[in-house]
């Protein structure tokens, strides 16, 4: 991959990086009640995620998928389903004395989990990296290292940009959510969003 393509890979990924969405939502309601540094688990699921789209694209089922609008639905009601579950979970939920610092402990492979499926059931992420692919891994070429330097690039941008925006934007509500008043409206403003961006991804085509 040459030096402008590369630029012009690291540019695309900053801006699919900066869009709002789920994974965006999940990093901040992680990190108001996990903390700044405990919403790095969430990251790390999502940026499995990625990995799991882009493999999938590379073995070519990717393409089944976009082809099969039966098989496309089912991954995209199956999403906002699951968004609308994560809402309503955080709509019902009733914050504890002391339930932050439980989180602390128990919830990491939990926010791992969540991170997975959030960006695992969006059939557009599979649409996308089908369309975007192509124009950076040249099928002249060896395919392994032009794989790994454009799944690479677009993860370490999106792990520093929702780690050092979102995650770092929302580390300032922190404090308010730890009280019982706090953590309530955090979970309403949450749940709230997941069950939107549900609903606009039923309504995106």
């Amino acid at each position: 991959m040459t030096l402008p393509l590369w630029l012009s890979l690291l540019g695309a990924s900053v801006v699919i990086s900066f869009t709002p969405g789920a994974g965006a939502i999940n990093t901040m309601s992680n990190s108001i009640r996990m903390g700044w540094r405990g919403s790095i688990w969430g990251i790390i699921g999502q940026q499995i995620a990625l990995l799991v789209h882009v493999a999938i694209v590379a073995a070519g089922v990717g393409l089944l998928v976009t082809n099969s609008p039966t098989t496309f639905e089912v991954i995209r009601y199956a999403g906002a389903a699951y968004l609308v579950y994560l809402g309503i979970r955080m709509l019902t939920a009733r914050p504890e004395p002391g339930e932050l610092s439980a989180q602390r402990t128990n919830g990491r492979w939990r926010m791992v989990r969540q991170g997975v499926l959030v960006n695992l059931l969006n059939p557009k992420a599979i649409v996308f990296f089908l369309a975007l692919t192509p124009q950076f891994v040249r099928p002249d070429q060896p395919q392994l290292p032009q794989y790994l330097l454009f799944i690479g690039t677009i993860v370490v941008v999106d792990i520093l940009v929702m780690f050092f925006f979102f995650a770092a934007t929302a580390r300032s509500f922190h404090r308010f959510a730890a009280t019982a008043r706090g953590a309530r409206i955090q979970n309403i403003t949450f749940g709230t969003l997941f069950i939107f961006v549900a609903v606009l991804l039923l309504l995106a085509r």
